[in-house]
């Protein structure tokens, strides 16, 4: 069975992409921590991040900081924060979450719950920084 970060990469169900490339995708994340969480996968179905092989992986890193990058110019933040946790979806991912405080990164948090409207207006800074 496909996971669900899967089906957003087929088109099965609906997310707003920041960006892709061949082998990775990144997009906001649907619970975000703050305004700008994003997570970014590997296209290749794999549970755990240290799984992929070395090239997958080091490519993983390299599309993940072109995103970050992206991110710490549109969203107001200090920096943009990297976690890697993986209990939530079985497919490996980076969660990219900007910061202001170290609590910013803190996934016992309350999520927020922003409206399409808010999501494509992140959607729409991130793509165009």
């Amino acid at each position: 069975m496909s996971s669900l970060f899967t089906k957003i990469i087929n088109r099965e169900l609906p997310a707003y992409i920041l960006a892709e490339d061949e082998h990775h995708i990144a997009f906001l994340d649907a619970m975000p921590l703050v305004k700008g969480h994003t997570l970014v996968i590997p296209k290749k179905e794999v549970d755990l991040l240290f799984d992929l092989d070395p090239e997958s992986y080091t490519a993983l890193w390299r599309f993940s900081q072109n995103v970050a990058k992206k991110i710490g110019k549109a969203i107001d933040c200090k920096r943009v924060g990297v976690a890697v946790v993986g209990l939530e979806v079985p497919h490996a991912h980076i969660h990219l979450v900007p910061l202001n405080t170290m609590a910013d990164l803190n996934f016992m948090n309350e999520r927020l719950k922003l409206t399409p409207q808010e999501y494509l207006e992140i959607q729409k800074q991130i793509i165009e920084a």
